[in-house]
């Protein structure tokens, strides 16, 4: 069965001049878009295309990838508008339409919005900036130190808030975030915990004391690169622990203070060094 908007495993089953088809799964066949194919490829080989509709209501493939499937959310940019909707760069050559009724607010040529990719009921493949109908607060199908794929939204009092898995709202918190982040921006994160509401709360690293542990491997490299001695310790500001190896500066502690404990370093006022 085709999945209509999305990456599909396609057999050709027909080569005639330029033009290349595959098989959909039933009866028919999807015309591959990309004409210069039919000399790469043979009867019998699996493509990797996505499958829309075409201007005249066709099922078409390309091996071109989007830069979003439907059911993904991304940060996209608007390159034209006319008086059906506003087009988006999504990595192919046909934009995609975000019709006006489907706009939050009336979007502008040359910036980008975060928008969800969907068909409509004609199976057109469509985006819309009205996300919120798509996004819930509230999430129980998640773990606590679950890794998940995040896309960062807007900042609020408290952090930033973040998309979970194209599915759910999140929360980082100003002050447990060690480096900058901007609308749009896709990371990998996790779920730190669920609260009582539901709710998500989110750390950009990876919580428990698994991570502790792999930053010690680490300090024990960079010391052994650096003579023995790294001018870094508990006293040293979080900014320039983040630069230096990626966390917090709760972390950081926690593992020097195993290194301490195992008496492989010593600390000093201004760093901490090889026993």
């Amino acid at each position: 069965m085709l999945n209509i908007g999305k990456i599909n495993k396609l057999n050709v089953v027909k080569i005639q001049g330029a033009d290349v088809y595959l098989d959909n799964g039933t009866s028919g066949k999807v015309l591959l878009a990309d004409k210069k194919m039919s000399a790469n490829c043979q009867v019998g080989d699996t493509l990797d295309v996505f499958v829309y509709v075409d201007s005249d209501g066709h099922l078409a493939a390309t091996t071109k990838m989007p830069l979003a499937q439907v059911d993904d959310i991304a940060w996209l940019k608007v390159v034209s508008i006319n008086y059906v909707g506003a087009f988006l760069d999504w990595g192919l050559p046909k934009d995609l339409l975000v019709p006006f009724s489907e706009q939050h607010h009336e979007m502008e040529v040359g910036k980008s919005y975060l928008v969800k990719v969907f068909l409509d009921d004609k199976n057109r493949i469509a985006a819309t900036t009205k996300i919120d109908r798509f996004i819930t607060d509230e999430s129980t199908d998640f773990e606590a130190g679950q890794k998940v794929s995040l896309i960062i939204a807007d900042k609020t009092e408290l952090g930033v808030k973040a998309i979970v898995n194209n599915t759910r709202w999140g929360m980082l918190y100003q002050n447990e975030l060690f480096q900058p982040v901007k609308k749009g921006q896709k990371l990998d994160g996790y779920i730190k915990q669920i609260r009582e509401d539901h709710k998500i709360d989110l750390s950009l690293h990876q919580p428990g004391y698994g991570k502790v542990v792999a930053l010690t491997d680490t300090i024990l490299i960079k010391l052994n690169a650096n003579n023995g001695v790294l001018m870094l310790s508990d006293k040293s500001p979080p900014e320039a622990i983040y630069a230096a190896f990626g966390v917090s500066k709760k972390v950081f502690k926690q593992a020097i203070g195993a290194l301490y404990k195992k008496k492989l370093i010593a600390i000093d006022k201004n760093g901490i060094r090889l026993v």
